[in-house]
């Protein structure tokens, strides 16, 4: 199956959305693993992802992105039906942050390291005459 001239295995024909049973499917192809297994293997990283954050944990995944919890502040909103205002309580909400690697990998720049900065050298003062 093609895609934008590139060949995908899991994606069905004009959805780009991969669900979790592509997910799997793909994840047993890749690995060799039964669809089964694949299934636990997939299942369990992200319910471990869903409790580290529920216990307030941040989970990062070096290259690929973290993981955590955010705190929104109670504020005022309205109604945009009555234009009423209401207090929209604090609360917490889940979010995600890519890393530099999945970033180039997904904008298909290239990543490299840093190039040093280097630091000139001081400029003598002149003296007065």
């Amino acid at each position: 199956m093609t895609y934008n001239g590139k060949t995908r295995y899991f994606l069905v024909e004009g959805d780009t959305t991969m669900h979790t049973t592509e997910l799997i499917a793909y994840v047993a192809k890749s690995t060799g693993l039964s669809q089964a297994d694949a299934g636990k293997a997939v299942n369990a990283v992200l319910d471990t992802i869903v409790g580290a954050l529920k216990a307030g944990d941040k989970v990062t995944l070096t290259g690929f992105g973290s993981f955590q919890v955010r705190k929104t502040a109670a504020r005022t909103g309205f109604n945009p039906r009555t234009r009423q205002k209401i207090k929209i309580a604090a609360g917490k909400k889940a979010a995600f942050s890519a890393g530099s690697t999945f970033k180039a990998a997904v904008s298909g720049k290239k990543t490299g390291a840093k190039k040093p900065t280097q630091k000139k050298a001081p400029v003598a003062a002149k003296k007065k005459k």
